[in-house]
C-alpha cells in the first residue's frame, strides 16, 4: 500500500509539474493587496522582493511609490504577463489598456500588439506573446483572456456550467449585485446547495483540477488533513461562506472576475482605475523582473531588502525539499535588515514548517494578521503570516 501511494503521489506531482512547466497558471493575482499594503506599510525607500504571479499586486504596491519592486517567478509566462501590462502602460491609451486587462479582450488585439506593445517587451516576452496574444482577441470559445491559463480554463468551465443552469446563473448574478451584506447572506445560503452540488464537489476534489488552479499535492493534502470528510470541497465551501456572507461584494473584483470573465470600471484592481494610469506609467521603471528562484535571485542580487512577499510557495518547498526551504530562509535573513517585513500565505490552517532559526529571528504579528485575514476578499488561504526581522 505504501508503494502504491508513493507511486500515485509521484504521478500527481508529475502532472502538476507538467502543467506548471508549460503553461501560464495565474491570469490574475489571488491575494488581496489591500490587506497586504496595510500590513506592509511601504515607504519611499522600500525595496520589495516578491513572487510575480500575474503582476497585479506589484502594480498595486507601486501606488505606494517604493524605490524598487523585484518580481521573481520560475515561470517565464508569469513574468511575461507583467511585462505586457507594463508595456501597456507605456504604449497604450487608458481606454485601450482597459480593453485588454479590464474586459479581457480588445477588438484590435493583434494589431495593437504588433504596432505598439511588442517593441516595448523584452525578447523572452515577445517570444511568448507572439504566439499567445490571440487570447485577447475575444474570438473562439473562450472570449476573454481571463478564461485562458490553466486557472482561467477552470473559470471558463464554471462559466459555461452556469450557463447550462439559467436559474443558478441568475441567482449568482443577483448575489454579485446584492445591495447589502444581509442580502448577500440570504441569497448565498439559498443557492449554496445548487452551487456546491455533488458534481462540482467531485470536480473540485480531483487532483487535476487543483493542479490547474495552481495547487500542488502537498497543499491539497494540507487541506484534506483538516477536511477529511468533504476534502477540498469542504474547504472551498467554508471559503465561499466567509467571502459571500461576511464581506461586501461591491468591491470584490477577484470573484467577479472569476465568475464573469471581466472586471467593471467600479469593481477592478487599482491598476485598472483611470485615476492611477499616469502614475503607474511614470513609475513602471521601478519594477524589475527575474525568471529564477527566490534563492538564486538573492545569491545573484544581495542587498538589504525591506519587504518579502512569498505567497504560498513554501508549502511546496516544505513538502518536497526541506533543504531548499532552509536555504531560502537563510538567504532571506542574510538579505534583510532589522525591521524587514515578511509576508506569506499557506493552504494550511497553521504552519509548522518554520525552521527554529527563523522563529528566533522573526517577530510574528498574529493579532494584525488574524484581523486582516478575515477581511481578505479572496478568502482561499488557510492562514497568513506576517513577521518583522528582529
Amino acid at each position: 500500500m505504501f508503494k502504491l501511494n508513493k507511486t500515485l503521489n509521484n504521478v500527481r506531482d508529475r502532472v502538476f509539474n507538467n502543467i506548471h512547466g508549460n503553461n501560464l497558471i495565474y491570469n490574475t493575482c489571488w491575494e488581496d493587496p489591500r490587506c497586504d499594503r496595510e500590513m506592509m506599510q511601504i515607504q519611499a525607500d522600500s525595496q520589495i522582493v516578491m513572487i510575480t504571479s500575474a503582476g497585479c499586486n506589484a502594480l498595486d504596491y507601486l501606488l505606494d511609490n517604493p524605490a524598487g519592486i523585484h518580481c521573481i517567478d520560475v515561470n517565464p509566462r508569469q513574468n511575461a504577463l507583467l511585462a505586457l501590462k507594463i508595456a501597456g502602460f507605456r504604449q497604450l491609451s487608458f481606454q485601450d489598456f482597459y480593453e485588454f486587462f479590464g474586459n479581457g479582450k480588445h477588438p484590435q488585439a493583434a494589431e495593437k500588439y504588433q504596432n505598439q506593445l511588442r517593441q516595448a517587451l523584452p525578447e523572452y516576452a515577445q517570444q511568448i506573446w507572439d504566439n499567445k496574444i490571440k487570447a485577447f482577441s475575444g474570438k473562439g470559445l473562450r472570449k476573454s483572456f481571463y478564461f485562458y491559463g490553466t486557472s482561467g480554463l477552470f473559470a471558463w468551465f464554471f462559466y459555461n456550467y452556469m450557463r447550462t443552469r439559467p436559474k443558478l446563473h441568475r441567482q449568482i448574478f443577483e448575489l454579485l449585485e446584492a445591495p447589502t451584506i444581509e442580502a448577500q447572506h440570504q441569497l448565498y445560503y439559498a443557492l449554496e446547495p445548487k452551487l456546491i452540488n455533488y458534481f462540482l464537489r467531485w470536480v473540485i476534489n480531483r487532483h487535476l483540477t487543483m493542479s490547474m488552479l495552481g495547487v500542488p499535492r502537498p497543499q491539497r493534502q494540507l487541506i484534506i488533513d483538516k477536511y477529511p470528510d468533504e476534502k477540498v470541497a469542504g474547504f472551498v465551501k467554508d471559503c465561499l461562506r466567509q467571502v459571500f456572507t461576511q464581506l461586501s461584494l461591491k468591491d470584490n473584483y477577484f470573484w467577479r472576475l472569476y465568475i464573469t470573465g471581466r472586471y467593471t470600471p467600479t469593481c477592478c484592481p487599482n491598476y485598472l482605475l483611470a485615476d492611477n494610469f499616469e502614475t503607474l506609467k511614470a513609475r513602471s521603471g521601478q519594477i524589475h523582473q527575474y525568471t529564477t528562484t527566490m534563492s538564486q535571485f538573492l545569491k545573484d542580487h544581495p542587498a538589504q531588502y525591506s519587504h518579502y512577499v512569498l505567497l504560498d510557495h513554501q508549502d511546496w518547498l516544505a513538502a518536497h525539499d526541506v533543504a531548499a526551504l532552509e536555504e531560502e530562509w537563510r538567504l532571506i535573513l542574510q538579505n534583510s535588515r532589522p525591521g524587514t517585513k515578511i509576508l506569506l500565505r499557506s493552504a494550511a490552517l497553521e504552519v509548522d514548517f518554520f525552521p527554529e532559526f527563523v522563529k528566533e529571528a522573526l517577530q510574528f504579528d498574529q493579532v494584525q494578521t488574524a484581523k486582516l485575514h478575515k477581511q481578505d476578499r479572496v478568502g482561499t488561504y488557510g492562514s497568513v503570516y506576517f513577521a518583522t526581522v528582529k
